[in-house]
């Protein structure tokens, strides 16, 4: 078997012929690390900033040659989300910014106002405040009127597209589609949390326009030679669900398994990210038509032995690798963890290898590196 093989088997539950390996992300540390030499790969607030100074195409070609180079040395990684490594940010080759200007360090506002700041935690560039969005008036009508998204410039995918013709056919390539829609948050995470309760009507149109646009934007977005795509709306806390599972399956849960549907008829497998506490979630999951589950936080609560026992033959299972362990631990901890995933994950195939998230910023890269190499040593206990 290929990369590519062995994951389409692993999702269908089929015999592999040993345990194969992904990240839903690796972060520029860890990527510069590899390469010796820094990127702006996954360097998410280097990427923006560079944006910001009209070097649109110094950073395509660094998401380009980066990827292609780091993949190409880390040719265990059997799946690779070119979605999430690059791609989804890239702006139009007629870019003309308007950035915001500094007002304190780390602090940017543009010129409606709104306020952002610059995480280190996690080497991003955030949106703290909005006042266009918190001083909006929403309606049903003003959704269930709107007009349809359009088509944008083929080059925000150019990135994308040269990722995909570099590893066709090799390695899984999960891609961009039109998007997922269930989770649509109308005025951000606080206010569209609250609007389920007090403005139901416009949740539920807000999520109906935008099913119908992902549905449209498949057409283009979806690219030749992808496999699949991965989702990565968070809808969980340590606890459980941000709303309840009645609410989430009433209101989110429709047009999931539409948008799935529609996947599928293009012939490409949907695989779901997901953080936090989603165990009340998995059954729609399933009914949803996921193909892969993907995070499982054991700090939340999510145990890759418990979910194979409960869902493991009707979801693939896409983690094991605590994180907390991977960023924190010893390099001996995190070798055990390795061992650990394995023996539980691998038996009766739909599994796959990687951590609660994503190799993040801050990952100590002997640990890392302990990582790769523990799982080369027993990757084939299938």
């Amino acid at each position: 078997m290929n990369s590519r093989q062995r994951i389409v088997a692993a999702l269908r539950h089929e015999p592999v012929d040993r345990i194969p390996y992904g990240e839903f992300a690796v972060d520029y540390d860890t990527v510069a690390a590899v390469l010796g030499r820094e990127t702006f790969l996954r360097n998410k607030a280097g990427s923006t900033i560079a944006f910001w100074e009209s070097r649109r195409d110094e950073v395509a070609q660094s998401w380009r040659e980066d990827f292609i180079e780091f993949y190409r040395r880390m040719d265990c990684f059997d799946i690779l989300n070119v979605a999430a490594m690059a791609g989804g940010l890239l702006p139009p080759k007629d870019y003309d910014p308007d950035p915001p200007r500094k007002i304190a360090p780390g602090t940017w506002q543009d010129r409606q106002g709104r306020v952002y700041k610059y995480s280190p935690t996690t080497n991003d560039i955030t949106c703290v405040d909005d006042p266009v969005a918190r001083e909006a008036v929403f309606t049903a009508a003003q959704f269930d009127n709107a007009p349809p998204r359009t088509r944008p410039d083929d080059s925000v995918y150019e990135v994308v597209d040269a990722l995909i013709a570099a590893f066709r056919g090799e390695r899984f390539l999960c891609g961009p589609s039109g998007g997922e829609t269930g989770w649509t948050l109308v005025g951000g995470m606080e206010r569209g949390l609250m609007m389920f309760i007090d403005q139901p009507d416009v949740v539920r149109a807000a999520i109906a326009r935008a099913t119908r646009d992902a549905n449209a934007a498949d057409a283009w977005a979806i690219r030749d030679g992808q496999d699949g795509a991965i989702w990565g709306a968070d809808f969980a806390y340590k606890a459980g669900p941000m709303v309840s599972p009645a609410m989430w399956h009433e209101f989110c849960f429709p047009a999931y398994k539409e948008r799935t549907e529609r996947l599928h008829a293009r012939g490409q497998f949907v695989l779901k990210h997901a953080c936090g506490n989603n165990l009340p979630l998995l059954d729609d999951f399933v009914a949803a038509g996921f193909d892969c589950y993907q995070s499982l936080q054991a700090t939340a609560g999510v145990h890759l032995d418990q979910l194979k026992a409960s869902h493991g033959d009707r979801l693939c299972l896409w983690g094991g690798m605590p994180l907390e362990v991977l960023q924190s631990g010893t390099t001996d901890e995190v070798r055990a963890a390795v061992r650990q995933a394995v023996r539980v994950g691998a038996p009766g195939s739909g599994f796959i290898f990687g951590t609660s998230h994503s190799v993040a910023v801050g990952t100590p890269y002997d640990n890392f590196m302990a990582m790769i190499d523990e799982f080369l040593k027993v990757r084939d206990q299938v």
